[in-house]
């Protein structure tokens, strides 16, 4: 067994004392060019189906050489330890390996898709969403995931609408902050904590058309106000990486952006950590037409301080000859691989690099009879209720024959979504066998699903609800329709479902729609014909509960939308921050106004939107100041809140402000705070809001943030197009404003 040549450097601590560290700047003198190059190589250990299938010899044999950094597609304390010991007992150095994957919304115990977890309105609950993923993906040895996606979608389009947090920048920044510090806690080095990657750094959300990779043109202005945003909260954070986008901003791929990546998030923003370049996008920027050679990829990557090449072996194979052509390029290499120890350096890999291999803790913790309870709480406080015509919902217990219909009602995969790390099919409880286990006449039905264009399960679907005494119809989309690559044209009901719709709702019997999927869909014939309409989403392997509770009243809707719901395809994009325009939609068709001829001005469901089984009463704002200094001043705004109903639920209430007077025009609203709150019946509690002046900035005309004097409209109420009271304050002054508006979090208090 070779020695640990790293352990050279280390300066053994005395009992008691502190743990300390390599000196990686002295690793880094003693380093050849060739294993400086290693390690900024990720390679696939094996498929995401298959998971540890390509480390066989000719693979150890690249690690004994130095010429690996991480591997992703692996997982397992004792299959992991073994590839572990090679790397720091077998190579020159002893250098750990970085093991990876993308865990994204769960790793054994899996939860609600990420836009699911934004519809909680609860930062909480997605830290702790993210708290459980690492301590069960730490504890089958891995140290970082891919995770969480930021990007802001304003086009649900995009198949990857499902991974992120919606539309909205401040609540997309909230959820990136919750994430990253549930995945990496306190100490990076704790042994069931993982180090966060933040992604797609950029504005991969921007694609045009919706369309999957496609490149963005949008002004600085929005990239900084918006796009930028929840990278610069995880930044704020503490993220210790980063993933850049696959996509092009401005004719510029963000993989070989050095203004965008070197010149804001390094040098601007001052953060020092690991820049991952996504699926072989090093490799693409040739496809992008911008570098000729890989060896020019390379170049053009490193420039921009990419840190690692994921799967492409660009920089394994060609960043020698860049080097060659530009010794000049070898500072920047030794910049690379010093941040990238730094980061093995705060996972304690140094000290300890089997820390992560403990198979006793993996028994012990993945799929947990607690983390079980966690994901089914927050499935539940991930459910929405749009429509609640005539109080059908919720259901009693002796409401009769239920008819249960629709594939999705049986899906067990789909609950899982695209992600799924090691979530498994059997670890899930579907509706179907939750609402049989709860009522005692159910009768289930197929009826249609969401892939096929098969409608010979109608007639069935239409006999069981003629012989039910209520309908409970499951629609929408199944896992495969959201997601990377999965970008729809329509947001229409997939297969025969619209018909599977229609000839239900003919039967005349109360219809309640569980509509799943993992987007916003434009189903007006859905809201049109459903009594009650519940947005569920992609659960996670406790959704059966989760809705079934909801269903039946046990648990009270309180989730709020993170993304509008158009009322047709050709709506989008459409979002409630909208700037005013000089001629604003108007629903009089006589008058030329920013609006569809064809269509009401209004989206089917909007920014904020949810409703509940009880009522909210909101009274009067009460300011403690009518003026705020541009120059370090604030602002604090109380409101009493009532659940006016019979029952205990949960109200989001949400802090929007305007400026109407400004030296650019600004969005007709922008979110700045908003707190979940739960009440009793009859019970009141004073919600406050305390935004700071920082929070009013714009990204000014001459480039810089800048907060200037004027009125500030403030707003608070249930959603976007629920407001129910207002006021404003005079802004004293000009300065400076400090980062992106949408990414400072405002104080909020309940008492």
């Amino acid at each position: 067994m070779a020695v640990l040549l790293a352990a050279a450097l280390l300066v053994r601590p005395a009992e008691g004392q502190e743990r300390s560290s390599v000196e990686v700047e002295a690793l880094l003198a003693r380093m050849t060019l060739d294993e400086k190059i290693g390690q900024l190589v990720q390679r696939m250990g094996g498929r995401s189906k298959a998971l540890n299938s390509r480390l066989g010899p000719e693979e150890l044999e690249r690690v004994r050489r130095g010429e690996v950094g991480s591997y992703l597609h692996v997982a397992g304390a004792a299959e992991l330890r073994e590839l572990q010991r090679v790397a720091v007992e077998e190579s020159r150095l002893g250098i750990p390996l970085l093991f990876s994957m993308d865990v994204v919304h769960g790793y054994r115990t899996i939860f609600p898709v990420p836009l699911a977890m934004a519809a909680s309105w609860d930062e909480d609950a997605a830290m702790s969403h993210a708290r459980i993923a690492a301590r069960e993906a730490s504890a089958s040895g891995l140290h970082w995931t891919f995770a969480p996606m930021v990007d802001i979608a304003r086009d649900a389009r995009w198949g990857r609408i499902v991974e992120g947090a919606g539309e909205d920048a401040y609540l997309g920044s909230r959820m990136a902050a919750a994430q990253v510090r549930g995945f990496q806690g306190d100490d990076l080095a704790a042994g069931d904590t993982i180090m966060a990657g933040t992604k797609h750094f950029g504005a991969y959300g921007a694609a045009e058309g919706g369309r999957d990779y496609a490149g963005a043109e949008l002004s600085e202005r929005a990239m900084r106000e918006v796009y930028l945003a929840p990278f610069r909260a995880a930044a704020e954070a503490e993220t210790a990486s980063y993933m850049t986008a696959f996509n092009a901003v401005g004719g510029v791929p963000t993989t070989g952006n050095e203004a965008l990546l070197r010149g804001i998030l390094r040098e601007e923003w001052g953060w020092d950590g690991l820049l991952l370049s996504d699926w072989r996008a090093v490799e693409e920027l040739m496809a992008h037409g911008v570098a000729e050679t890989r060896s020019d990829a390379a170049a053009l990557a490193l420039r921009a301080s990419v840190d690692m090449d994921m799967v492409a072996d660009v920089y394994a194979d060609d960043l020698r000859a860049a080097i060659a052509d530009d010794p000049s390029l070898e500072a920047l290499l030794d910049e690379a691989v010093l941040r990238i120890l730094r980061v093995k350096q705060r996972l304690g890999l140094f000290d300890d690099p089997y820390v992560y291999h403990d198979t006793a803790r993996e028994a012990a913790v993945l799929l947990s009879p607690q983390h079980r309870a966690e994901a089914r709480r927050i499935a539940e406080r991930s459910i929405v209720l749009l429509k609640n015509e005539g109080g059908v919902l919720p259901l009693a217990r002796g409401a009769g024959n239920v008819a249960l219909i629709g594939a999705l009602a049986d899906d067990a995969l789909s609950q899982l979504g695209s992600w799924r790390a090691q979530g498994r099919e059997e670890d899930v409880v579907t509706l179907r066998s939750a609402l049989e286990a709860a009522l005692p006449d159910v009768t289930y039905v197929a009826g249609a699903d969401s892939r096929s264009d098969d409608a010979s399960g109608i007639p069935a679907a239409v006999a069981a609800a003629e012989a039910a005494d209520l309908v409970v119809l499951a629609i929408g989309e199944d896992y495969d329709w959201s997601g990377e690559a999965r970008s729809r044209s329509s947001l229409e009901l997939p297969g025969r479902q619209r018909e599977l719709l229609e000839a239900v709702a003919a039967t005349g019997k109360p219809l309640v729609v569980v509509l799943m999927g993992g987007r916003p869909m434009a189903i007006p014939e859905v809201d049109e014909a459903a009594d009650a309409v519940l947005g569920t989403w992609l659960l996670g392997i406790e959704a059966g509960p989760a809705i079934t509770r909801t269903l039946l009243g046990e648990a009270n809707p309180g989730g709020k939308l993170p993304a509008t719901f158009p009322r047709a395809t050709g709506q989008v994009p459409f979002t409630y921050d909208t700037l005013p325009s000089g001629r604003p939609a108007d629903p009089d068709l006589s008058k030329d106004t920013a609006r569809y001829m064809d269509l009401p001005i209004t989206p089917l469901y909007a920014f904020g939107h949810g409703l509940s089984y009880t009522s909210f009463d909101y009274g009067e704002i009460a300011l403690d100041t009518s003026s705020v200094a541009a120059e370090g001043g604030s602002v604090t705004l109380t409101i009493p809140v009532t659940n006016s109903g019979s029952v205990v639920g949960d109200e989001v209430v949400q802090l929007y402000m305007r400026d109407p007077v400004a030296s650019v025009s600004r969005p007709v609203m922008q979110l700045r705070g908003f707190r979940r709150v739960s009440l009793a019946p009859g019970e009141t509690r004073e919600v406050s809001f305390t935004p700071t002046a920082d929070q009013f900035a714009l990204w000014g005309l001459q480039g810089g943030w800048v907060i200037e004097p004027g009125r500030i409209e403030l707003l608070i109420g249930s959603a976007s197009d629920d407001i129910r009271a207002s006021t404003q304050v005079e802004v004293t002054g000009t300065a400076t404003g400090t980062i992106t508006p949408a990414a400072i979090p405002t104080r909020v208090t309940v008492r």
